[in-house]
């Protein structure tokens, strides 16, 4: 059943349902509640900071504060990561209940989006907590944020939309998207900026600009480095491409959805 933007509008209402039990389905009997999904983050964003910064002593691979820096990459890629991951399960993890409900089934891989994005909002404090503890100013660019949102959000359900019908079919499409997004970490300035890598190579920084998720990252980063923005190039394909992606992952789950109904 394919679905239109103001039909999936319609369905908001099942779909925010459908969100605020997954989140309190997460943390259910967890002490910390909501606090785990900033934990691994930071957890993480603090080891490569002294990796980088004290074992291996690297000058300057991102802007300062450097563990600001990457806690706001960490979180962004996060959420691109968990959402494409738990993506692939979208359908298979509750496949009765998908299977039987009258709703649009791109809302089951629409919920998982929408829980990560929950999730990367409310780890922000966290990141407000620590520019006022480094006295890290902002700038008027962090009017971008949104735009950033909306852009990952299109990006990651789009190749959601993809990989959730295609887990169906071969559950070797999970072990795939693992090993590309462990790859594609490290090929996406997360732990660095563009503007500081292999400035002799050139090539590096140009195949790093077509990623859609550098640019993302960028537009959350703006707000605390404006010399972190790239070209304004780059935003525009990373729109065309964050846009393409969504239309493709809604193609691919139209063309697949009778075959996977049949076989979950």
């Amino acid at each position: 059943m394919a679905v239109t933007v103001s039909e999936l509008a319609t369905w908001r209402r099942v779909l925010l349902l459908l969100v605020r039990r997954d989140l309190r389905l997460r943390y259910a009997g967890a002490w910390l509640g909501y606090v785990w999904s900033v934990l691994d983050p930071l957890m993480m964003a603090l080891v490569y900071a002294f990796v980088f910064q004290v074992l291996i002593g690297v000058r300057k691979i991102g802007e300062t504060p450097y563990i600001l820096y990457l806690l706001v990459g960490m979180l962004g890629w996060n959420w691109f990561s968990s959402a494409v991951t738990e993506g692939c399960r979208s359908l298979t993890g509750e496949a009765k209940i998908v299977r039987s409900a009258n709703v649009p089934r791109e809302i089951w891989v629409a919920r998982t989006v929408v829980s990560k994005m929950f999730e990367f909002l409310l780890a922000l404090p966290v990141v407000v907590l620590f520019a006022v503890y480094y006295q890290h100013g902002v700038n008027w660019r962090l009017a971008l944020f949104p735009l950033g949102l909306l852009l990952q959000f299109m990006l990651s359900f789009g190749v959601a939309l993809i990989v959730a019908p295609l887990t169906v079919l071969a559950d070797d499409v999970q072990r795939v998207v693992r090993i590309i997004l462990r790859m594609a970490f490290y090929l996406t300035p997360v732990l660095y900026s563009l503007n500081h890598v292999a400035p002799k190579q050139h090539w590096i920084p140009i195949a790093g600009k077509l990623n859609p998720m550098a640019g993302i990252l960028t537009l959350y980063r703006a707000g605390l480095w404006q010399q972190d923005l790239l070209s304004w190039h780059v935003y525009v394909f990373t729109t065309v491409m964050s846009v393409l992606v969504l239309v493709l992952g809604h193609l691919v789950f139209k063309r697949f959805e009778g075959t996977v109904l049949k076989e979950i």
